[in-house]
């Protein structure tokens, strides 16, 4: 992989010249248009970026939905209901000014104001001067916390109570997500060193990767996984048909996720680069799917669907670090190595015995790395030495953190269902209900 690092950059530069040129160039003037259109255009570029990321939830609902066993299907249906419902009150009770804490630092650069309640608009007195309404913008970046915790959810799935997992991600979308997307989104330390990730390769999906790692090591794998040989146990999904509906939800959703992440649409060159950013989000997405096939067919000898889908998904996080400076064809090349990277990494986690149930870990966290340290090969005004910097004190972070707490969690009230339970299903003895009940025999 360092090998072949360098040549792959240099691919992704040469691909790229078309586009740093056409930055390069002085823009035209766009025509002078009022504050108060800017500030409506800029305000309607959140709330649908923001309710087309909320639609990813229905996604990330239905991929694992079709990725467990029949038998946990309600309890992750359940999981990803209440995990959207906790972000949602503690992001706005401390986590969104810990996030954005403006002039009002508790530690300068590195932890924001705790305990402050987010603030709206007042009715009918929006201010024009901010560009977008705070609602708005609350909103859309709350989206971005939820998808966070959404990631930790598959990765832990069959064998996880649901009290503690409810816990941690309290302390997730409060807390640590908030933390350390504060230093670059909030004008903290890695945002002055000049790290850039755009829409969250790292920032969100690498999080949640490291946070659902730190949960799968803690955890330990389903019963049954990893045979004493050393061979692993197929444990196949319940419903690929709701995996690939939750796949195709999800790469709607990332339209928002990256569209609506220029953060402004009161200009014509603003709009010129959302619509880039989504060609190119869809063809490192589309990519990432080809590079799948293409992978799993010479790796197992066939082509396996759910490693398709998570190529599809890999593309997408590959590209979210930095989805408008490159041009097509280097959006094409990022998207392809992570599709890659999603079938490759997953036989050498199997091999390590971290059982990640949907793929989760390859998908954000590895990709996310991949997406993130590539930025400068298309944006020069960053560095691979910046990049690396800040995806190793965000990954430290989230890692170290989510371990501690993974570990308090289990020593004091247990995170894990007994064998028993386990093997007949959590949607029974955690909820009392299955998803599929008339498939159920008789007793």
């Amino acid at each position: 992989m360092k090998k072949t690092l360098p040549l792959i950059a240099s691919l992704v530069s040469l691909a790229a010249l078309p586009a740093m040129a056409q930055d390069a160039a002085p823009a035209e003037a766009a025509d002078a248009v009022s504050a108060d259109v800017v500030y409506i255009f800029n305000t309607l570029l959140f709330l649908i970026g923001g309710f087309l990321v909320m639609w990813m939830a229905a996604g990330f609902a239905m991929l694992e939905a079709g990725l467990v066993r029949s038998k946990n299907v309600t309890t992750q249906l359940f999981k990803n209901v209440s995990l959207f419902a906790i972000a949602g009150i503690m992001y706005w009770i401390v986590g969104y000014n810990l996030m954005y804490p403006g002039d009002g630092w508790t530690v300068p650069g590195v932890i924001g104001q705790l305990f402050s309640p987010k603030a709206m608009d007042p009715v009918g007195a929006g201010d024009v001067t901010a560009g977008y309404s705070a609602g708005s913008d609350f909103f859309f970046q709350l989206m971005f916390c939820a998808t966070t915790a959404s990631i930790v959810s598959g990765t832990l799935a069959e064998r996880i109570k649901l009290w503690p997992f409810m816990i941690f991600t309290v302390i997730l979308t409060g807390f640590i997500y908030p933390i350390e997307a504060s230093w670059q989104w909030g004008g903290g330390f890695l945002s002055e060193m000049g790290f850039s990730d755009f829409a969250g390769s790292t920032l969100v999906h690498a999080t949640g990767g490291f946070a659902a790692l730190a949960g799968a090591i803690v955890l330990g794998a389903r019963y049954g996984k990893y045979r004493p040989d050393g061979r692993q146990h197929p444990m196949p999904g319940s419903n690929l048909a709701l995996a690939t509906l939750g796949t195709f939800i999800l790469w709607l959703g990332w339209f928002g996720f990256n569209g609506a992440s220029q953060l402004a649409l009161g200009s014509v060159n603003d709009a010129a680069d959302v619509s880039r950013i989504f060609v190119n989000t869809n063809m490192a997405a589309s990519a990432g799917a080809v590079a799948a096939i293409i992978t799993s067919q010479l790796m197992f000898g066939k082509i396996d669907l759910t490693m398709v889908l998570n190529g599809a998904l890999a593309g997408l996080v590959s590209i979210t670090a930095e989805p408008l400076t490159p041009s097509v064809f280097a959006a094409i090349l990022i998207g392809g190595v992570g599709g890659a990277i999603a079938v490759v990494v997953v036989p050498m986690l199997d091999k390590m015995k971290i059982d990640d149930v949907v793929g989760a870990i390859p998908v954000h966290l590895v990709a996310g790395i991949w997406g993130t340290i590539i930025v400068p090969a298309t944006n020069p005004d960053t560095s691979f030495i910046t990049q690396i910097i800040g995806v190793a004190a965000i990954g430290a972070f989230t890692f170290v953190v989510s371990m501690v707490i993974w570990m308090v969690l289990k020593a004091t009230m247990g995170i894990r269902v007994d064998q028993e339970t386990e093997i007949n299903g959590l949607d029974v003895s955690e909820l009392g209900m299955e998803a599929y009940p008339d498939f159920v025999q008789a007793k």
